[in-house]
């Protein structure tokens, strides 16, 4: 940090300079106490998400009681409005609609498909909140909670199948694939890299996000 500030004494134009020192290492790919989610009643993609969401609540719960504070909230949601968070992408994962806003007890602040990225991020925050409360000494690192959510989590599967709704939808819409990159971390949507066959250097209209 300290050497990206001093940039601000010495770059009189917009500079991109070489930092030679590694940055140190992110920490083991597994860690100490993974949670495994036992198979629910409901075996559809929303009642499956709805019972994981149920069995996460204490850790989550745990996590915002230690640390005074949680990450959930961007998509205008209560701390306790998990479940319509939930619901909301549910209902998108199952109908495909990209066109509706999803009905929420909350104000959602964006429009579609943007407001998919909020909810998901919403989401994503809790599951990690759940995940840091569980015992032992080692967390997990970035890589282990994405391998976890997308090979092993109802969550994973609901942003898989609204991504596949997106890239369906994106000769319609330039901005699907964009969202859909946004909520799915690079090497976790059916091998199709982030950002690959969406065109550069577009000018936005007057109409559209700059």
């Amino acid at each position: 940090m300290r050497a990206a500030f001093a940039l601000l004494d010495t770059a009189t134009e917009p500079t991109i300079d070489d930092y030679p020192i590694d940055a140190p290492g992110s920490g083991p790919e597994v860690w100490s106490c993974p949670l495994n989610l036992a198979t629910p009643t409901d075996e559809s993609l929303t009642g499956r998400l709805r019972a994981e969401v149920d069995r996460l609540r204490p850790w989550a719960a745990e996590t915002r009681r230690q640390r005074g504070r949680t990450m959930f909230g961007l998509s205008g949601a209560a701390a306790d409005q998990v479940d319509e968070v939930a619901a909301a992408l549910a209902a998108v994962a199952e109908s495909g609609d990209l066109e509706t806003v999803p009905t929420t007890d909350f104000e959602l602040a964006h429009d579609m498909p943007f407001v998919l990225r909020h909810l998901a991020d919403d989401l994503r925050s809790y599951y990690h909140e759940a995940i840091a409360a569980q015992p032992g000494d080692i967390a997990p690192n970035h890589d282990a909670l994405n391998e976890w959510i997308f090979g092993q989590t109802a969550f994973g599967e609901l942003l898989v199948t609204i991504g596949d709704h997106l890239t369906a939808a994106e000769a319609d819409n330039p901005f699907a694939p964009l969202v859909r990159n946004l909520i799915i971390p690079e090497g976790h949507y059916r091998g199709i890299a982030n950002f690959e066959g969406i065109a550069g250097g577009h000018e936005p209209t007057t109409d559209e996000p700059s």
